[in-house]
């Protein structure tokens, strides 16, 4: 069903930790829709506001890297350097779902406002106290992150759905935007750890034709779902972030888990 070949990137792009810690990690297709037989391929992405640098293929940074289709599930064996990071073709239509996990990385916060400011945007408001209740210093102390990002990306008629995969926190798509029979409303569940996650903030990055960028926030609901308005011919960026404590043998305090959704919605 699922075919892989692979390019050999000229130059070998190492991801940097400064700045992924600080910004959103997904999987961006050149092309949402494609035929059976087309090349795909699909770049691992970094930044801000839907823009941002594209990361090779680095072995030691990915602890999961899958393509499914309806219930087969392969692996993407790439090779270090590839950029983009996947390249394949899909013998038959359906919907096709990317998945990657990270390793984990650190980051050294060297003062407390960042890490508030940060804790803030994810809907974590009572970050200070929880941090004292624990006796955690203010200053120089450390947050594990790992990536766990899935896209969307439909071949031909891109009939199927999403599903939960096992990622350690994981959107799932409830609705399958590239349905002829889609509305508009985008359903999505929240799972961390296998379970639901209710009253969580899911982050939108909406991407317009003319590449205008509208961030708005959502909440799921007390089973762990949220619908979301979604528009033609717009891309799309689903983001949610838990912020847990690190286990008492790691040397991070703090780690936090980043889930992320890509898909475009079909003129």
């Amino acid at each position: 069903m699922i075919t892989l070949t692979r390019c050999l990137s000229l130059a070998v792009c190492l991801t940097l930790p400064a700045l992924a810690s600080a910004h959103e990690f997904w999987i961006e297709p050149a092309a949402y829709q494609v035929q059976p037989g087309d090349e795909i391929t699909a770049d691992l992405k970094n930044g801000e506001n839907f823009s941002g640098i594209n990361l090779s293929y680095i072995d030691r940074n990915i602890a999961r890297f899958d393509i499914a289709m309806a219930d087969e599930v392969a692996p993407v064996e790439g090779r270090m350097g590839d950029r983009p990071a996947l390249k394949l073709s899909a013998d038959r239509s359906g919907l096709l779902v990317v998945l990657h996990e990270t390793t984990p990385s650190s980051l050294t916060y060297k003062t407390w406002d960042k890490f508030q400011t940060f804790a803030d945007h994810k809907d974590f408001p009572d970050i200070r106290a929880r941090h004292a209740a624990r006796g955690l210093p203010e200053v120089d102390f450390k947050e594990d992150y790992t990536r766990h990002a899935k896209a969307l990306i439909a071949v031909g008629d891109g009939a199927g759905s999403d599903q939960a995969f096992g990622l350690q926190t994981e959107l799932v798509a409830l609705t399958n935007p590239y349905s002829p029979n889609f509305n508009g409303d985008m359903q999505v569940a929240l799972f961390y750890d296998g379970a639901v996650r209710p009253d969580a903030q899911v982050e939108v990055f909406e991407r317009a034709p003319d590449d205008t960028i509208t961030v708005s926030l959502y909440r799921t609901d007390s089973g762990g779902e949220a619908t979301i308005p979604v528009k033609p011919g717009h891309d799309y960026l689903f983001d949610a972030v838990v912020l847990r404590p690190a286990p008492d043998d790691a040397e991070a305090v703090w780690e936090t888990l980043w889930a992320a959704l890509t898909f475009s919605v079909p003129e």
